[in-house]
């Protein structure tokens, strides 16, 4: 049986061409590349496979770990559901310039064009500049016709609906809603796990080459959502509740707990949990020890492990399918 114990990984930090300095001094950690726009924190897609940074699984990779002990980490419902594979993919990012602007196709488009789950993902602002904006929805009705012309044009970016962006913000981004984050900010990200992409406008950027990057017109608007809706952007957690639920759909469930002294976490073991600390630190306690999870940390915690405590002071944010 795996142990009951809370799962540290490595960070895979990603170097692009947006990316900045943040991440790293908010792990806590050196960065010896420039330019880090995400860490991977926890992760089984193919190439990227987090591994296991310290204890007993020192050294093997979370699809390893899955294919020895199947339900005992991922839990009944999870491992039936999704046929014994991980289905998340947890990411810090730091954009220090604007992102693509970009959609991502739900399951069942990506299942037919890629083999694999689409893309809704969730999005908790940790720490923003002066006057940084996210870009989520449309701010008008277009057809598919008017949108390909708009891109022709190099006016897409004018139709996407402009939000400012502070520090506790959340905003769901269900799979077919186009976006953009835009420089300044530094978010969690909680996603299906899916490395798909389909990117619609660049800002005519250019890399070390001077080569743009490909653009995926005819892709994305097979994926794109048209419609228009009242609010792109969910009301931010209230700061004196220490416990609320900020997501649920059909993916994940994302928690937000402050921890001021301890407080006890029970779950009924059809999933897995992801503790994430993004703000001060904590202990988790079980029978088989104290792990302790600072700002920036993220621990797996198995489906067997039913019951923790969590002691110190900080905020987390917990999700699971």
């Amino acid at each position: 049986m795996i142990k009951k114990a809370p799962i540290k990984f490595l960070p895979y930090l990603k170097s692009v061409i947006w990316g900045g300095n943040k991440i790293c001094k908010y792990k806590g950690i050196a960065q010896n590349e420039p330019n880090i726009g995400e860490s991977w924190e926890i992760s089984a897609v193919p190439g990227h496979e987090s591994v296991v940074a310290e204890g007993e699984y020192k050294g093997e990779n979370l699809v390893e770990l899955i294919s020895k002990y199947g339900s005992e980490l991922l839990g009944e419902s999870v491992a039936k559901r999704y046929d014994n594979k991980f289905p998340l993919l947890i990411k810090f990012i730091d954009a220090n310039d604007n992102l693509s602007v970009q959609v991502h196709p739900d399951d069942k488009l990506a299942q037919e064009r890629h083999g694999c789950l689409g893309k809704t993902e969730m999005w908790y602002i940790l720490d923003t500049e002066k006057d940084a904006k996210i870009y989520a929805g449309l701010n008008r009705k277009v057809t598919p016709d008017d949108y390909v012309k708009l891109v022709e044009n190099g006016e897409f970016q004018d139709l996407l609906a402009v939000h400012d962006s502070f520090p506790g913000d959340l905003f769901f981004l269900p799979a077919g809603r186009v976006h953009a984050i835009g420089a300044g900010n530094l978010l969690l990200e909680i996603q299906e796990s899916s490395d798909i992409t389909y990117r619609i406008y660049d800002y005519d950027r250019r890399d070390a080459n001077g080569n743009t990057r490909e653009l995926h017109t005819e892709l994305a608007k097979g994926a794109i959502d048209f419609e228009v809706y009242d609010n792109y952007k969910s009301d931010p957690a209230p700061a004196d509740v220490k416990e609320v639920e900020l997501v649920k759909c059909d993916h994940f469930v994302t928690d937000r707990l402050i921890i001021d002294g301890s407080a006890d976490l029970k779950f009924d073991g059809e999933s897995f949990n992801v503790v994430i600390c993004v703000e001060g630190e904590v202990n988790i306690v079980c029978e088989e020890g104290t792990t302790p999870v600072k700002a920036g940390e993220s621990v797996l915690l198995p489906a067997v492990l039913t019951e923790v405590k969590l002691e110190g002071k900080g905020t987390v944010i917990t999700t699971h399918c």
